[in-house]
């Protein structure tokens, strides 16, 4: 098939729509539902970054999106009980794939609200599962269990958009994009994130434990598929906090940092004991914690005593920080480790901010911008 028609549009006004392939078959199947333009943008924007995230670590990877960027990414590593309190998956079995999707739902629960869900390796019976209870528009992923496309055609009244990608797709070295009626073309971004890039320590501090590498590897690939200007906030396997397409880089800064922030204030032990009615809905309980969040429930000092806590963080850029603003903002959400390009005329005052808080700063050289 080198043609899929799309019944939704990015706006109802702008008919026909549809996907296609020039030079081959569409390397995908819809087998459930009836996914729209916004759906594949999403979804093939994520089934990159998972794809690349196993590569790069070795691990299954998840990733959440909304508006052709990412809510949450997480790898396939165990859920402490706290996280499993927080995720509202105390109460099931989760797979590595599993917990890598819990946690990428788990970063930013508002946000990922009504997401494209991304897997890098097949469905299993566990993933689906927890898919299943969350408000989800779709998902993709190289291949579906049985058990797994039983529980997901049941979902939405059997509605669920479920698509199955070719894991060996490549696509086209040189990439086109019409934009009023002109044609951009330029190579694909196809670097490669890995271990090797971050060789390059600039700062006095330069311990960088495997936990802060693993974080790194996540906070770039994820960053690679974020609307720039990005910033994301990175800790024990999963992404903690996006800010995305921000004109300013500190606007990124803050609004990622507010979004980690938050996550962490979820795990107080006063939140994780609100108490809840049996047949409330999970948005509900999202909307309600996020309501306490903002509102009065925690005190300034309480939230500030716990916030405190907050530690091992990595903050990843796009691009290169040009002040050191954004280093004291990271610091104020537990950064020790930060990773962006450099090549700043400001360099040598970031890293002086980085060396008078003990923070470890990675240059790569490579800058990551999305649009």
């Amino acid at each position: 098939m080198k043609q899929l028609p799309l019944k939704y549009r990015l706006n109802p006004n702008q008919t026909p729509a549809s996907l296609s392939r020039t030079d081959g078959d569409i390397p995908l199947q819809v087998l459930n539902g009836r996914p729209g333009y916004i759906n594949f943008m999403d979804a093939l924007n994520a089934w990159q970054l998972v794809r690349e995230l196993d590569a790069a670590t070795g691990l299954p990877s998840a990733a959440s999106f909304k508006h052709v960027s990412p809510a949450g990414v997480g790898v396939g590593l165990p859920l402490s009980e706290t996280l499993r309190r927080a995720y509202f998956a105390d109460d099931l079995s989760l797979s590595p794939l599993a917990a890598a999707y819990a946690r990428a739902r788990g970063a930013d629960r508002l946000c990922s609200y009504g997401d494209w869900a991304a897997l890098s390796q097949p469905c299993d019976a566990e993933t689906a599962a927890f898919l299943s209870r969350e408000v989800s528009d779709g998902v993709i992923a190289p291949g579906y269990d049985p058990a797994a496309l039983d529980i997901l055609r049941a979902k939405r009244k059997g509605n669920y958009n479920i698509v199955q990608i070719d894991p060996d797709y490549e696509p086209p070295a040189v990439e086109r994009r019409d934009v009023f009626g002109l044609t951009f073309e330029q190579g694909r971004n196809d670097v490669l994130v890995a271990r090797d890039m971050f060789q390059t320590i600039v700062t006095e501090k330069k311990d960088l434990p495997d936990v802060a590498i693993l974080d790194m590897l996540i906070a770039q690939v994820t960053l690679k598929y974020t609307q720039s200007n990005a910033v994301c906030y990175v800790l024990d396997g999963q992404t903690i906090g996006i800010g995305a397409g921000q004109q300013s880089r500190i606007h990124c800064t803050r609004l990622a940092g507010d979004k980690a922030d938050n996550w962490w204030l979820r795990q107080h032990p006063r939140i994780l004991s609100l108490p809840f009615p049996s047949d409330i809905s999970r948005p509900e309980r999202d909307n309600a914690i996020d309501e306490a969040l903002c509102g009065d429930f925690l005190s300034p000092a309480e939230k500030r005593d716990w916030l405190n806590t907050l530690t091992g963080v990595t903050v990843g850029s796009d691009a290169f920080f040009p002040f050191g603003d954004n280093v004291e903002r990271a610091r104020q959400s537990g950064a020790n480790y930060i990773v962006h390009p450099g090549g700043s005329i400001r360099d040598d005052h970031v890293i002086e901010v980085c060396n008078k808080h003990g923070i470890v700063m990675v240059f790569t050289g490579v800058r990551l911008f999305h649009h």
